[in-house]
């Protein structure tokens, strides 16, 4: 055992002085990658991160939540989230790879802290972010040497799932910036920005939380929308009729106000009672529109926001002091791993 500890004692000794003979090198070249990592990391644009969060009101197809409370306490899992419509919660986050819910963000209006920038998203993406030196050195060879393809052209007028090579890169780049998560037990929508000014990322996130509540809204209200739009036409050629019927009724009784044949009576009579019939059916109709659109406003989910977007003070990223930290150990383990090479052999 002794003789074990003296040889790796004299192991670590003829570490540590074959490192102090080298430390020329050392010294000449963790300077040049502190210098080296500083620059590069000095050419990668800052980002700036919001945040933002919403909890969906319970409504009646979703009030589930007492059952998982329940099944939670016997080890079970049982999101709250979790509805009985096609689309839960909790794939909220696939949206992103929907080409149409992305692309509807591309109209959004930003604008960048100091003010010189007001316009829509896709064009901020387009014209007004910053991309590292050796990004713009590969595109531009990509453009050279990559062959012309007069398929990959996107159609005159926008179609989200026929997108150019252009627009879908913009399109990858735009689902790195935006993430939205769902909590399991809570059910509470997460949703967090990034992009190169804060002020954009703060209004992106705004963005995106009104975008995905009207499209929550407009899923889970369809077929309650449809009902009112139709017990509305229904209507609407019921009140026509009746109308029509009651016009005609007043014209008859006017102009043959004096008269007592038979036949004009039953006409009247016949008008009269068609009259009251097409008034029964536009005051039932009207019963069921209102019926319908009660249920609309009742199943119409609202939101609350937990935790508004705000403005950040500081960039997220890059993290350059831990990046050029990073660097210097690496290379420090490289260099004397390099000149210990012989020993560890």
């Amino acid at each position: 055992m002794e003789n074990e500890e003296n040889v790796k004692q004299i192991d670590l000794r003829l570490v540590f002085k074959r490192i102090g003979e080298h430390k020329k090198l050392f010294f000449i070249t963790l300077p040049i990658v502190i210098a080296l990592s500083s620059y590069i990391i000095l050419c990668v644009p800052r980002t700036y991160k919001s945040e933002t969060a919403m909890a969906p009101e319970a409504s009646p197809s979703m009030d589930v939540g007492a059952l998982g409370d329940i099944a939670s306490s016997f080890g079970f899992d049982l999101p709250t989230g979790k509805s009985a419509d096609a689309i839960s919660p909790l794939i909220y986050p696939d949206l992103m790879n929907d080409n149409g819910f992305a692309t509807a963000l591309f109209k959004v209006n930003v604008q960048t802290i100091d003010k010189k920038i007001n316009t829509n998203y896709y064009d901020y993406l387009k014209h007004h972010t910053k991309i590292t030196w050796w990004e713009k050195a590969y595109i531009w060879a990509l453009q050279k040497l990559s062959p012309k393809n007069t398929a990959n052209f996107a159609p005159e007028k926008f179609n989200p799932y026929q997108l150019s090579k252009i627009d879908n890169d913009l399109v990858k780049g735009m689902r790195d910036n935006i993430k939205i998560s769902t909590d399991k037990k809570t059910g509470i929508i997460s949703i967090a920005t990034i992009a190169q000014d804060p002020m954009v990322a703060k209004m992106l996130a705004d963005a995106t939380r009104t975008q995905l509540q009207k499209y929550i809204i407009e899923y889970r209200t369809k077929k309650l929308r449809n009902d009112v739009n139709h017990y509305q036409s229904l209507v609407n050629q019921a009140k026509k009729e009746y109308e029509k019927v009651r016009k005609e009724y007043g014209q008859i009784s006017d102009a043959d106000i004096d008269v007592v044949l038979e036949s004009v009576k039953l006409k009247q009579n016949d008008l009269e009672n068609d009259m009251q019939l097409k008034y029964n059916t536009y005051t039932t109709l009207m019963a069921q529109l209102k019926a319908a659109d009660a249920k609309l406003q009742e199943h119409t989910p609202v939101f609350t926001t937990i935790q508004g977007a705000e403005v950040p003070v500081k960039p997220s990223g890059p993290k350059r002091m831990l990046f050029v930290l990073e660097m210097f150990i690496s290379a420090f383990i490289i260099l004397s791993v390099y000149v210990i090479r012989d020993i560890l052999h």
